[in-house]
């Protein structure tokens, strides 16, 4: 099943795709449910694959996404965590994964555009394949952790290098307003019976930039849950991006940076195919 977040004359609602790629409207056919948010929350994902494709129904296409999750209580980043993207940065990979926050509000969808603030000209592409949390909880064993993943959908972790080299902190390179895209959907995880199988391409108007497989991970998807677990209790609807691969825009000769007009393009076959135009601030 794909959910999607979308708006409507001005109104937030949520719906899933259908075979001939139209989205079924279910912002009103649970009792409670009107978000994927509230969806995750009350653990209604197989009540909403339960039903059928009558109803209103809207071409994917003519639709104004929204990130599929829109108020996660957190987007957890995990850098440098392909092992070749850590060696175009100069990096290592340690013992324990690098942590990083984004802010829910830096959030945008499909086909919104990427904002290229004013105050820099080093905005950077990072296509990753995000994690979206479907059950909370505390101290996960690794062994269990797959269990709480609710599914899958792409991302951009669209960074601002100067700002993000300020100091040995990430933080501010990475949260700044509409440079975080997630989507285009949610897919749910029955339908990725084993995520390490699925390979990240990402291209910049058209050409290849980066690709990675998932089996490329320093720290796995279930290393990742539990070991944030052990200091913060993950709850429904929290996002994990799993890190990029290699071929990002500071570490090319010459540099490649995102220029308003740009469009930038995540691909994960059974994931979707995350696009997004850049625009200046």
């Amino acid at each position: 099943m794909k959910l999607v977040s979308f708006e409507r004359e001005g109104v937030a609602r949520f719906g899933k795709l259908t075979a001939d790629q139209h989205v079924l409207d279910l912002t009103e056919r649970l009792s409670g449910v009107s978000s994927v948010q509230a969806v995750l929350e009350n653990g209604r994902l197989a009540d909403l694959a339960a039903i059928g494709d009558e109803g209103q129904q809207y071409h994917f296409d003519e639709l104004s996404l929204l990130p599929v999750v829109q108020n996660p209580s957190k987007v957890i980043c995990v850098g440098i965590n392909y092992v070749a993207h850590a060696e175009e940065a100069g990096r290592k990979v340690g013992e324990h994964p690098v942590i990083f926050q984004r802010y829910a509000d830096t959030l945008i969808g499909h086909g919104q555009p990427l904002l290229r603030p004013k105050v820099s000209d080093q905005f950077d592409f990072e296509g990753e394949l995000a994690v979206v949390i479907g059950k909370g909880g505390s101290h996960i064993d690794a062994a269990n952790a797959v269990d709480h993943v609710a599914g899958y959908c792409c991302f951009n972790d669209a960074s601002l290098r100067d700002w993000q080299f300020h100091t040995h902190q990430y933080g501010m390179g990475k949260n700044f307003r509409s440079t975080g895209a997630l989507g285009p959907y949610l897919v749910t995880a029955d339908e990725i019976p084993d995520y390490r199988k699925l390979e990240l391409r990402s291209f910049l108007n058209g050409e290849q930039m980066q690709v990675g497989k998932l089996d490329q991970l320093a720290f796995d998807i279930p290393h990742i849950i539990a070991y944030v677990s052990q200091a913060l209790a993950w709850r429904p609807g929290d996002i994990i991006a799993t890190g990029t691969p290699s071929g990002v825009g500071f570490k090319r000769e010459p540099p490649v940076f995102l220029r308003a007009g740009d469009q930038f393009e995540v691909r994960i076959p059974g994931v979707g195919n995350l696009v997004n135009p850049v625009a200046d601030e």
